[in-house]
């Protein structure tokens, strides 16, 4: 996967959005909530961040290219060094579990199809 492919998979969500912030980071929301991260800056030390469930984040965490996201780990982000960390099937697994489980989190008027 790229930076590209990742965008286009994460807008295909119902009520996805994105938008840029801290200067250089794409970041995917739902609710206004973030579900995925890609820093845009090429020396950064991870390639994407997304929210998994604590089963999952403690078998990610044990592969290489793979731990714990800065900042946000203790609430089960993890970061990908590189794109490659996973084969692409798997990452956008991954993401469509971090979508689900920060909708499922939203109050019922923001949840997807809610109004």
């Amino acid at each position: 996967m790229d930076v590209e492919s990742i965008r286009e998979y994460c807008l295909s969500f119902p009520d996805a959005t994105e938008d840029v912030q801290w200067e250089n980071d794409l970041l995917f929301r739902i609710g206004g909530k973030i579900f995925a991260g890609v820093p845009l800056d090429p020396a950064a030390p991870s390639a994407l961040t997304f929210k998994c469930t604590p089963e999952k984040f403690s078998e990610l965490i044990e592969r290489e290219g793979i731990g714990p996201a800065a900042y946000v780990g203790r609430y089960k982000w993890v970061a990908l060094e590189s794109f490659n960390a996973l084969p692409d099937p798997e990452i956008k697994e991954l993401i469509r579990t971090s979508y689900d489980l920060v909708s499922a989190k939203l109050p019922k008027s923001k949840r997807t199809g809610k109004k």
